[in-house]
């Protein structure tokens, strides 16, 4: 196989902690505490090896970032590199004074999620009382301090009717990106999925209303439209390709092609605390797994789409068949789609069962499993 081109990007999960609970959470189910996450010099070896890699792009992410006293050195050390920062942050905690120093430090562009249009709905979905009001105010002072700001609104069957309120609110405070993300089911997600699902009706109206949008808003806000896997025809490149684009690295030092791939047995991931993170790239046995084509089974192996989806999410795959390797499921040409199709429809018709809320330590409904 050749040399793998550098990635564009490295998500770097700072820590698991986060005051919100949101049960759609893409962390995994067993969360790293504090005492295992990564030293703040550790971070930083980190950032000089991916700015020697040739990333560009560093997504300072958790859990929430901000729960490390440590993220405004973090990021100034990261700037001084050339690295292009994004915080992905709750913004609960995103007060004035932190958004002048990562401002001053260097930061270029600020993430911040919304579980809903609604305060009721949206302080449902994070656990946590006045969420809702303190993202607001918090998205003000990122725009005030002069950074670029995308809402990431994550949209499922509680919310998704009111699409067009959250593009209005995404107007209201003056983001340059919406991102109308539908759950994807991973880690606690894929936990409460039967809570979560969508209707294809809901997705279908979703679509139609930011499709209109788009037209509309041309030139004043981009909207992107995450669409469910469950409800799609063809499997989406996830993260441009397993090893292509993007690394992640965890709390704990694991280096992983993406956030989910942990819960693949079989894999062993390196740590950047016994080897540098090019070395990881280009020769982890994790990496050159599911990197290129060679790996994929029939029908993707000589499908005319294998350059472009590269054989689509291989944690997906292996939620939904038990084995990584098969063919994603979103896929209309895959032989798991139809069972795919059939859950989806019999859980969105079913009432949904109440949340299991993200936490520290094992969830009483899995304890025992």
């Amino acid at each position: 196989m050749s040399r793998p081109e550098p990635p564009l990007a490295l998500l770097a999960e700072l820590t698991h902690r986060c005051p919100l609970r949101c049960p759609y959470c893409s962390n995994p189910v067993e969360l790293e505490r504090a005492s295992g996450e990564l030293a703040t010099g550790d971070w930083r070896r980190v950032f000089d090896s991916a700015a020697d890699l040739g990333v560009l792009q560093v997504h300072f992410s958790g859990g929430e970032p901000t729960a490390r006293r440590d993220l405004v050195d973090l990021v100034a050390h990261a700037a001084g590199l050339g690295l292009y920062g994004n915080l992905i942050t709750s913004a609960v905690t995103l007060d004035g004074a932190l958004v002048a120093a990562l401002a001053e430090a260097g930061l270029e562009h600020v993430q911040i999620s919304f579980q809903d249009s609604r305060s009721a709905g949206a302080d449902r979905v994070a656990g946590f009382a006045g969420a809702f009001e303190k993202k607001r105010a918090a998205a003000r002072r990122v725009r005030a301090a002069g950074l670029a700001l995308t809402v990431n609104a994550v949209m499922a069957r509680h919310n998704l009717d009111r699409v067009q309120e959250i593009i209005d609110l995404a107007l209201d405070l003056d983001a340059a990106r919406l991102e109308v993300a539908c759950v994807q089911f991973y880690g606690w997600g894929f936990l409460n999925r039967a809570a979560l699902q969508p209707t294809r009706d809901q997705v279908r109206q979703a679509g139609a209303t930011v499709a209109a949008a788009r037209e509309r808003l041309a030139g004043t806000l981009a909207i992107d439209f995450v669409v469910p896997d469950y409800y799609a025809r063809r499997p989406k490149a996830c993260m441009g390709g397993w090893g292509r684009r993007f690394l992640n690295v965890t709390p704990g030092g694991r280096v992983l092609p993406c956030h989910a791939a942990e819960i693949i047995p079989g894999l062993e991931f390196d740590n950047v605390r016994d080897k540098d993170l090019a070395e990881i790239w280009r020769h982890g046995s994790a990496f050159e797994r599911f990197r290129g084509t060679a790996w994929m089974p029939a029908p993707c192996r000589a499908c005319e789409r294998r350059d472009i989806d590269w054989g689509g999410c291989r944690c997906q795959a292996f939620l939904l068949t038990g084995e990584a390797a098969n063919t994603d499921p979103a896929c209309d040409l895959s032989p798991y789609h139809d069972a795919l199709a059939g859950l989806a429809t019999a859980e969105s018709a079913a009432p949904a069962p109440p949340f299991v809320y993200r936490q520290m330590g094992r969830p009483a409904e899995l304890r025992g499993n």
